[in-house]
């Protein structure tokens, strides 16, 4: 297998911090190992719960190499505005492209936002 292919995963959306985005039920191709940049769509792991896998919008890289992450919905608080600023090394995935499941009405692959 090309390094490349080890590199790419998928990723489920389960809840709404991320509409109108990502709803849940979306699945993300990822390219592990990518690094964060403003505006991208992340998976990274929770600081306060590192099994726990979730995805967010990667805002600022902030002082000692921490990034500003939050959701799309305002209405949903489980990002930096919660937790702080969260270290490089818990960015696990960079999202490349959004599925949508097939009963969804507007289905099919697209581009993630500013990935």
């Amino acid at each position: 297998m090309s390094g490349l292919l080890k590199r790419i995963g998928l990723a489920e959306v389960y809840n709404p911090s991320m509409l109108p985005v990502l709803r849940p039920g979306d699945r993300l191709v990822v390219k592990y190992g990518s690094r964060a940049r403003p505006g991208a769509v992340m998976v990274l792991r929770h600081p306060l719960q590192h099994d726990l896998l979730i995805v967010k919008r990667a805002v600022e890289r902030r002082s000692g190499g921490r990034w500003w992450v939050v959701g799309d919905n305002p209405q949903v608080r489980n990002d930096s505005r919660e937790f702080g600023a969260v270290p490089e090394e818990l960015m696990v995935a960079r999202a490349w492209v959004r599925l949508r499941p097939p009963s969804s009405p507007d289905r099919g692959p697209r581009r993630s936002p500013r990935a």
